[in-house]
């Protein structure tokens, strides 16, 4: 009883995917490099948005990803790696881009603490099930936008209401199609690693 019951319990309790993996400070640092990496080449899957100077972007989501995956300080790392990176001019935001004058850097910085926001949910099981998981990632991208969408409208002198038409509303279509990626993925991933454990 006791050894079936034992790993199902320590998956329960404030551990994410990346915990899994044997620790080190070796794998914290490849972590947390591999999740800049990660989102610097989702950033490159881009596309233009008519009207807008915010492209539709993978970037988001792998932002999503990896601090779920990772946890709150982890995946906030991984990201503000990937921000210090393009900031210094490696070209891996979105289309290609690098440094940080540009409307849509405040997307960047809102993905780190997105991040930190869905790796602490992730802790106390906010992937594990399909509904949590799709409240995870739904607070994870307004969390983007509140600090995206300001920013926004103060880099290019657009109102509040034009800067949600331009950085906000063109995107919920996509934010929802990410947000369904997740809610398979992540707890499908968990299901695997409890039959595993």
């Amino acid at each position: 009883m006791s050894t079936a019951a034992a790993p199902a319990r320590t998956l329960r309790t404030g551990t994410v995917l990346a915990d899994l993996l044997p620790a080190s400070r070796v794998r914290d640092v490849a972590l947390v490099l591999g999740g800049a990496a990660l989102t610097g080449l989702a950033a490159q899957i881009s596309l233009p948005v008519p009207g807008s100077p915010v492209p539709v972007s993978g970037q988001t989501f792998a932002a999503l990803l990896v601090g779920t995956a990772l946890g709150a300080r982890r995946g906030f790392l991984s990201l503000a790696l990937y921000a210090v990176a393009g900031m210094a001019g490696v070209p891996w935001f979105a289309q290609g881009s690098s440094g940080y004058a540009m409307p849509s850097f405040g997307y960047i910085l809102g993905m780190m603490l997105a991040a930190t926001v869905v790796g602490a949910l992730a802790r106390r099981g906010a992937d594990r099930s399909v509904l949590r998981t799709a409240g995870t990632m739904a607070l994870g991208s307004a969390v983007i936008y509140a600090v995206g969408v300001p920013y926004l409208a103060l880099a290019t002198g657009m109102s509040l209401g034009q800067a949600v038409a331009a950085g906000l509303t063109p995107f919920l279509i996509g934010d929802a199609l990410k947000a369904a990626l997740a809610m398979g993925a992540l707890p499908a991933a968990w299901k695997l690693v409890g039959r595993k454990g």
